[in-house]
């Protein structure tokens, strides 16, 4: 694993440091990790809905019910996942 410096304020530093406490992380780099993997998992969540409603918008009428849904975003999500490991 690579390391990265980066320069904080004292007031953000000690807030990371009060926030490794509290959420019980061992480092402040698993504090920060946690953050990151969040926003990952945030942005393939909006990539994923904006290809929802593309494919919605592509004029192909079909009931949307939560079943379609469900089936959607686990078609998309394996496509997703194929497509990070290429």
């Amino acid at each position: 694993m690579r390391s990265l410096n980066i320069s904080l304020t004292e007031s953000m530093r000690s807030f990371i440091e009060d926030q490794t406490r509290r959420g019980g992380y061992g480092t402040a780099s698993e504090y920060l990790r946690a953050l990151i993997r969040d926003a990952q998992k945030r942005q393939a969540e909006d990539r994923l809905e904006r290809m929802l409603l593309e494919g919605l918008d592509s004029g192909k009428p079909t009931d949307v019910t939560p079943d379609y849904w469900e089936g959607k975003k686990s078609l998309l999500a394996r496509a997703t996942q194929r497509t990070r490991r290429s």
